[in-house]
């Protein structure tokens, strides 16, 4: 059976300053072809809940399940990874191009608090799914203890 790399951790580390992302959006917009191998791009998801669980559905096709990364804390979970670029035709004249390529990175603040050591996921035909089962409150009551 193969596995999915999840990585359990307690906070997230904010990724790069906002001088940072002000000198990187000022490049951007003078040579937006440059970074377009550089930027992180999102990809779409769905995010949906019952009684006992929390269920994160992201359509990432083209990414191999190596290159993908997951992060679980109690309140948030961050899928990270990177879609190779596709063969570029020679020559041609290219008048549409939306599909994104390089890293990608997603972090998602839950809307209830999660069992971290209780998550589950699976990747087949471009979509992942990560199943999160909610703490009841008894077990958050007797951590806060």
């Amino acid at each position: 059976m193969d596995y999915i790399k999840i990585r359990f951790t307690r906070d997230f580390e904010r990724t790069g300053s906002n001088l940072e992302r002000t000198i990187n959006g000022m490049f951007r917009s003078l040579n937006p072809v440059f970074t377009l191998s550089e930027r992180l791009w999102k990809p779409q998801m769905d995010i949906y809940e019952t009684d006992a669980e929390i269920i994160v559905l992201a359509e990432i096709a083209g990414v191999n399940k190596e290159e993908l990364e997951i992060e679980i804390s109690s309140k948030a979970v961050k899928i990270s990874g990177e879609r190779a670029v596709a063969q570029r035709v020679e020559g041609a004249v290219y008048r549409l191009a939306e599909i994104q390529y390089g890293r990608f990175e997603r972090m998602l603040f839950l809307p209830a608090v999660i069992d971290p050591e209780t998550a589950a996921a699976s990747y087949s035909n471009g979509m992942l799914q990560i199943r999160l089962s909610k703490l009841l409150m008894n077990k958050i009551q007797k951590s806060d203890q």
